[in-house]
């Protein structure tokens, strides 16, 4: 089946994460198309009970295109280290999770602390990225970003687990990297190269 185009000149951005509205937004810059984010229309974000990122990421964008009657496109990601057994992965946010908001140096320390006596460095990210229309139609894809985890975190740059991650090939963390070097190699650039290949216009 052909995957269905994005058409129209406004994009409802599902997320309520600044650091994801900032990046998603860069990516879509040279279509010229419109970005407004879920939390900018003020609309309530959905319980999030898939155990997959394409689950996930598929209940917030139709979530948003049903709520604002724009197309809706959402992000899910998360990072995963292989002596946890994939885990954050999908928690990955809730392990940040506090009664004040969300601490990733928390939740970094405790990947370090869980996985710290293992020989098994490697990580990933993955990016989950879904399309959906107001109709019900939705279009998924998934990239990821493989390198190992190292302790202490280095860099400001970036956000969630950023600092603690060096992507395979390279030296710095995503953490220490430009925002420029981070998006050509990402989990979210994969998904992404993916998604405007299949669904955005033809440049």
């Amino acid at each position: 089946m052909t995957p269905r185009r994005f058409a129209g000149p406004k994009l409802v951005l599902a997320t309520h994460n600044a650091g994801k509205v900032r990046e998603v937004a860069a990516l879509l810059a040279p279509w010229g198309i419109e970005v407004v984010a879920a939390g900018a229309l003020g609309l309530p974000e959905p319980a999030e009970t898939e155990d997959s990122f394409l689950g996930n990421a598929r209940i917030k964008a139709l979530a948003a295109a049903r709520a604002s009657g724009l197309p809706a496109l959402a992000d899910d990601s998360g990072f995963s280290v292989a002596a946890l057994d994939g885990a954050p992965g999908v928690r990955t946010a809730d392990w940040a999770e506090t009664p004040h908001g969300r601490d990733y140096a928390m939740a970094m320390a405790k990947v370090e602390k869980l996985a710290r006596h293992s020989p098994d460095r490697r990580a990933w990210f993955s990016c989950a990225l879904v399309m959906a229309w107001p109709d019900g139609h939705t279009e998924g894809f998934l990239g990821e970003a493989h390198g190992q985890w190292v302790w202490p975190p280095r860099g400001t740059n970036g956000f969630g687990y950023d600092p603690m991650f060096v992507p395979d090939g390279h030296d710095q963390t995503f953490g220490e990297m430009t925002p420029e070097a981070k998006h050509a190699i990402s989990h979210r650039a994969a998904a992404f190269a993916q998604l405007s290949a299949a669904c955005l216009p033809v440049r």
